[in-house]
């Protein structure tokens, strides 16, 4: 008796891990249950993808959506919107909001303002910090949460982790992997008066250079191997960095950005100027080829957006009262689909990075790859559909992006999440409703 399906994905590539060809894909409640040929089968809904590559679901690892606090410059419905607009099924939020995502209380408040908002599924980060450092195993540990996040240097908001006794403390208090922002507060402070005298975001490189980087992953590197605790280092920008992760993958895993990886100082500040200003910053091009050799070489983990908007008038003041961040969850899959076209990875590599390789590290249920029994996750794509980002396309509330008027091959056609479409040819589709991501105990390698 042949089964009864929701949904027949029918006639696509599928990526899967055992390799990429044709087939179809049958889900029922919510989950793949079928992978192969399903000429004949029963499905409420079809979807004819010949032509169509079937990817598993895209999760961003790195997003910052404001909420609560900021919602001026972005909230949970519509940064989940711009996600499965750019085909991303699933995101980890960062806890720099208004107020800090530091208890239990602003976990659970977060929790419940994302229910029946959010159109992507959804786990938030808990922030360290020296006071709340004996609290963090029972807080790592809740529902929704997708681990602890430490700055060790300033970047928007005041979350901060700056010394090492005290950097010490909040290893030592967690189990799960801890992702870090890692720059050296003294550094920072020191060399603050740069900005102000350049008054230029390309002096942004400068204040925050590559020594601000390197120190503070060495100082993190040595505690955590002491400690042989498990950390997870963000938004790598700096060749030096990139090398010497390589020697010390047995505690670190490794995050770099789709914008470090395609834009390059000086060219950026020169033609965006305050709008291309982040923190870690855009580096030179030595920085990008690094990244570039670090990721062909399987240091680099995952790929995250570090999707962090501001308004036009904020990023339109003087520097450097310019706040640091750019939107980047939506343009994700598009620019690193690009850079498949253009042979600087392959799609199975861009599968690792973007689906398989969070699944790994944090050990997500049900996510991350195209198999029965996982959650029927999926993000369609045309590799050779050639489109313009323009800033009209951005759903994110701030209205632009840094890539507008860049053209790539390779675009998302539909987002679908646990079997249901909410998007496809570039139209929203049905409700939110987004869920909380479930972690295995103890998540993580």
């Amino acid at each position: 008796m042949s089964m009864t399906y929701d949904l027949v994905i029918r006639g696509g590539t599928l990526v899967t891990h055992d390799g990429i060809g044709v087939g179809d894909v049958g889900v029922k409640d919510g989950r793949i249950v079928t992978v192969g040929q399903l000429a004949d089968a029963d499905g409420g809904e079809v979807i004819d993808a010949t032509g169509l590559h079937v990817l598993p679901g895209i999760i961003d690892t790195q997003v910052h959506f404001r909420e609560p606090g900021n919602e001026h410059k972005e909230d949970l419905e519509s940064g989940t919107r711009a996600a499965v607009m750019g085909g991303v099924t699933a995101v980890f939020e960062m806890p720099n909001t208004n107020p800090l995502t530091t208890t239990a209380e602003a976990l659970t408040d977060k929790l419940e303002r994302a229910d029946g908002r959010a159109w992507c599924d959804y786990a938030f980060y808990v922030g360290a910090t020296p006071d709340n450092a004996e609290s963090l195993r029972d807080l790592e540990n809740l529902p929704g949460c997708c681990g602890i996040k430490i700055f060790m240097g300033s970047s928007t908001g005041s979350l901060l982790v700056p010394d090492d006794v005290s950097l010490r403390h909040v290893l030592e208090n967690c189990r799960r992997r801890v992702a870090v922002h890692a720059e050296d507060e003294e550094r920072l402070k020191e060399r603050s008066h740069i900005a102000a005298e350049i008054g230029h975001p390309r002096a942004h490189p400068e204040w925050r250079d590559v020594e601000t980087a390197f120190n503070a992953t060495r100082r993190l590197i040595s505690i955590a191997e002491d400690l042989r605790r498990r950390v997870h280092v963000l938004h790598v920008t700096t060749e030096e960095e990139a090398a010497y992760l390589a020697d010390h993958k047995d505690v670190a895993s490794v995050e770099v950005t789709p914008q470090h990886l395609t834009l390059e100082a000086p060219d950026c500040y020169d033609r965006l100027e305050a709008f291309a200003q982040m923190n870690p910053p855009i580096r030179e091009a030595r920085h990008r080829e690094g990244l570039w050799r670090a990721l062909a070489n399987g240091v680099v983990d995952v790929i995250g957006s570090d999707h962090a908007p501001h308004t036009r008038e904020e990023k339109s003041q003087a520097y450097p009262s310019t706040p640091s961040g750019m939107p980047g969850v939506q343009t994700l899959l598009p620019l690193m689909l690009n850079h498949v076209h253009d042979g600087r990875l392959s799609l199975m590599r861009l599968i690792d990075l973007l689906c398989e390789g969070p699944n790994r590290l944090f050990g997500i249920v049900g996510k991350g790859r195209l198999a029965v029994g996982y959650d029927a996750d999926f993000t369609l794509v045309d590799l050779a559909a050639k489109r313009e980002i323009t800033d009209d396309w951005v759903a994110a509330k701030c209205g632009w992006t840094p890539f507008a008027g860049m053209t790539v091959t390779g675009w998302p056609m539909a987002t679908i999440i646990r079997g249901r479409p909410v998007m496809r040819d570039g139209q929203l589709m049905n409700e939110p409703s987004g869920r909380v991501m479930r972690f295995y105990e103890g998540a993580g390698p």
